[in-house]
């Protein structure tokens, strides 16, 4: 189970995006990229940096680490061109970016503060251009009282500091709303359309009048505060789709938010950007939809589609061909799929079932140096677990010497293509 507004005794879990399209590495070592994790047990919170081993996916932790960041990280992301990472911190509403030096290290640079509260997902676009972040309540809400989150969409500079956040023109404020308790969200890899997923079920209880539809009362009524749709319902989940304008402007669609399930956790596109999906940890099921040409979505036929128990993250592997699902149920394991591409409809691998990883994992990453490996965060065993990937058949096979010790309850991953040598695009199927 995935939860967003965590402390130290709390469960925490985001999808780490940060996957680029597979490539593969040249160089006089094995190192294929280095591995971040952020780690929520100490208070500050810790990365703990690995190097993946190119022939084995053998994890290995550089000497210095880990580094210390702010309180309870959620999220982690890398600049495409893998030489800034941002890690978004929960408990101090704080982005901290890092510069990532050629042997892994991290340089602390800046640290900048979110518009609203309990920062809970962030990505960044194809292009590293726009960093997009979710709080779980904008301005003049709380956990005590609750209301509407928003999203923030910061400008990524050349040398990976971050600009003044996007202004909405509508409302003259920093952010743009979004449903209640948004917890993750995509970004199209055509930079088009970005997708928020809200859980209102996972917010504080809502106080009374609360579901009454439309409510428009501005920050500070005793009411919750729905978003411009006015459409956003109070119980179930649903998905804000927003188009992204020039300067990184963002517009909800017409038809947004669209229902999404009862309690959904997180979410992810293909690398055509054709399809999107998502997983619902109440009812166990993975959804999907297809994208139209303004950014809307349409459900599946045949979905939704069953998952493990306690399904908390979602990813699809770098060349699209593939879906792996965390079930984070007291023993662990992930589910895959193969997409149909002609359809995007999801069909769970022949014969493979499961895959037993360990006792809880809260994120999902595919390295991107080839997409040969796998790896999923243990909250509760305080680990990673590695996993290889074969790239015909998606099935999921062990690596050496799996799991490996975290700093502890990790949340988050990123990875970044080692050293600063050419590389090679794999080709995409």
């Amino acid at each position: 189970m995935k939860f967003r507004t965590i402390g130290q005794a709390a469960w925490a879990g985001a999808v780490s995006a940060g996957l680029i399209l597979g490539v593969a590495a040249c160089g006089q070592d094995n190192t294929l990229d280095y591995l971040y994790v952020a780690s929520s047990k100490n208070s500050p919170g810790q990365i703990d940096v690995y190097l993946v081993d190119g022939p084995s996916g053998v994890l290995t932790p550089i000497k210095e680490s880990p580094y210390t960041t702010g309180k309870n990280p959620v999220s982690v992301v890398a600049t495409p061109n893998g030489r800034y990472l941002y890690v978004l911190n929960h408990d101090d509403n704080t982005i901290i970016a890092y510069s990532v030096n050629d042997d892994a290290q991290l340089t602390k640079a800046n640290t900048y503060s979110t518009p609203g509260s309990n920062p809970t997902a962030m990505k960044i676009n194809s292009t590293g251009t726009f960093l997009f972040v979710l709080d779980a309540f904008q301005p003049g809400y709380s956990a005590t009282t609750p209301g509407p989150g928003d999203i923030v969409v910061y400008p990524v500079n050349t040398d990976g500091s971050l600009g003044t956040p996007v202004a909405n023109s509508a409302t003259g404020k920093s952010y743009f709303p979004t449903c209640n308790n948004p917890v993750d969200l995509t970004v199209l890899n055509n930079n088009t359309n970005v997708y928020v997923i809200d859980d209102p079920a996972g917010q504080p209880p809502k106080l009374a009048g609360a579901n009454a539809p439309n409510d428009q009362r501005s920050p500070g009524s005793t009411n919750i505060v729905y978003s411009a749709s006015g459409a956003c319902s109070g119980d179930s989940g649903q998905i804000d789709v927003y188009g992204i304008g020039t300067g990184g402007a963002l517009t909800e669609i017409a038809g947004s938010p669209i229902a999404a399930g009862v309690t959904p956790t997180a979410i992810a596109s293909t690398p055509t950007d054709q399809y999107v999906y998502a997983v619902d940890l109440v009812d166990n099921q993975l959804l999907a939809w297809q994208t139209t040409s303004n950014g809307m979505l349409i459900t599946l036929n045949n979905g939704p589609f069953p998952t493990g128990t306690y399904p908390d993250a979602v990813i699809v592997d770098p060349r699209g061909l593939y879906i792996y699902v965390a079930n984070y149920n007291g023993q662990g394991s992930i589910s895959a799929y193969a997409i149909n591409t002609a359809t995007g409809v999801p069909s769970a691998l022949s014969g493979t079932g499961a895959y037993g990883v360990t006792t809880g994992p809260t994120s999902l990453i595919v390295e991107p140096n080839g997409g040969k490996y796998l790896y999923s965060t243990d909250f509760i065993d305080n680990s990673v677990f590695g996993t290889t990937l074969n790239a015909n058949t998606g099935a999921l096979g062990s690596v050496e010497n799996s799991p490996y010790p975290s700093t502890g309850q990790p949340t988050a991953m990123a990875a970044v293509v080692h050293g600063p040598h050419p590389t090679e695009v794999v080709p995409q199927y």
